[in-house]
């Protein structure tokens, strides 16, 4: 398994969370936002790389993934994770970084933003969970059952993950990656977090500001793996054409995990979109 430590933590309402920076601290600030079922792993070689251009970037593992505390009667909501970005904000000190947020981070980041009025310097938006409607056949199965699916034998668990993670690849991931992926889901506890945070996935926290969207007023760039079968690419097209001046990249040769898939196109598009005006 690749080597990935957040070495900071904050304690929050719904566990302690853990969090890293990289790069200079006078930089330019970045945070970048994972979704559903990762963790800031994601962002492992995107995350090095901005550094290296002298952003100051930070991940985070949101409650419930990751490194981040998981326990039974958890709120690993949308509805939450916007709140604790807000909070991880004020305790960085930052009022108006870039952010980059892929899958349900974009959810996220758009909560914190149009609801709990965190500021924005710009705001990337990598294959995000957005539009109504969403989630697989597969994620509704567990969603409508993760009791029982809780109680599914370690290893068919750990196979039934391996294959739900890997499918969000469309170049494949390598074994080590995949492992990295899957590895805070396989003891007890995750299991049962990885349940709950599908139990908890409710369109609502997206329908909340779905309508908000045209009133966005900073530059946008929307980017989507062109093979994604996770959220068809079109959504993509539907989402940049709600937000006032968005931009859309489409990202080829990559599925929805688009930073790894394709991170040196993915991050030639963030540091142009970064770098603008």
């Amino acid at each position: 398994m690749e080597a990935w430590r957040l070495r900071e933590s904050l304690r929050t309402a719904s566990g302690d969370v853990r969090w890293d920076r990289f790069g200079d601290p006078d930089g330019e600030a970045v945070v970048l936002l994972h979704g559903t079922p990762f963790s800031s792993y994601v962002w492992h070689e995107i995350a090095p790389a901005l550094a290296a251009e002298g952003f100051q970037v930070f991940v985070w593992d949101m409650p419930g993934y990751g490194a981040s505390a998981k326990y039974a009667g958890q709120d690993v909501s949308l509805a939450t994770q916007g709140e604790v970005f807000a909070e991880l904000l004020a305790h960085w000190g930052q009022a108006e970084p870039s952010v980059v947020a892929h899958d349900f981070g974009g959810c996220v980041s758009l909560r914190a933003h149009l609801l709990h009025k965190a500021s924005y310097r710009r705001l990337a938006l990598v294959d995000p969970v957005a539009l109504a409607p969403w989630g697989s056949p597969f994620f509704r199965l567990v969603r409508e059952n993760a009791q029982v699916f809780e109680q599914l034998p370690g290893a068919l668990h750990g196979a039934l993950v391996r294959e739900y993670v890997g499918s969000a690849s469309h170049q494949g991931l390598r074994p080590g990656t995949l492992d990295a992926l899957v590895a805070p889901w396989t003891d007890e506890t995750g299991q049962t977090a990885f349940y709950r945070q599908i139990a908890q996935a409710d369109q609502r926290y997206t329908d909340d500001i779905q309508p908000l969207y045209p009133t966005l007023r900073l530059p946008v760039t929307v980017c989507w793996g062109a093979e994604d079968t996770w959220i068809p690419p079109v959504k993509g097209v539907e989402l940049a054409s709600l937000i006032p001046g968005a931009q859309l990249r489409s990202i080829p040769g990559a599925g929805h995990l688009v930073p790894l898939d394709a991170p040196a196109l993915l991050l030639g598009a963030l540091l142009t979109f970064l770098r603008e005006g």
